[in-house]
């Protein structure tokens, strides 16, 4: 992914709200299950770490990532964005 393609799905990820929260259990199994469900609607999703979880964000999205064959977009604070292009039903067209 570039830069411009970073950016760009930055900038449609400002606007949205969370849909996965990670609490005090961490990264478990159903978490990883609720976000690759999250993939089959949506391209672009952002996950809200609580403050009681003690695991960085992150090293939360490196591993969400790796499990859901996704790319980190960005990490600030406790927000993780994630894209994952949908083949079948493409709603997101990146920059070149």
């Amino acid at each position: 992914m570039t830069s411009k393609q970073r950016a760009y799905l930055k900038g449609l990820a400002a606007t949205l709200e969370p849909i996965v929260q990670i609490g005090k259990a961490s990264l478990t199994p159903e978490v990883t299950d609720s976000v690759a469900e999250a993939f089959n609607n949506r391209e672009l999703i952002k996950i809200s770490v609580l403050k009681n979880c003690l695991d960085s964000p992150v090293a939360i999205a490196e591993m969400l990532a790796d499990r859901t064959h996704s790319q980190v977009v960005q990490v600030i604070g406790k927000k993780i964005v994630l894209y994952k292009e949908n083949k079948d039903h493409k709603k997101i067209f990146l920059p070149l």
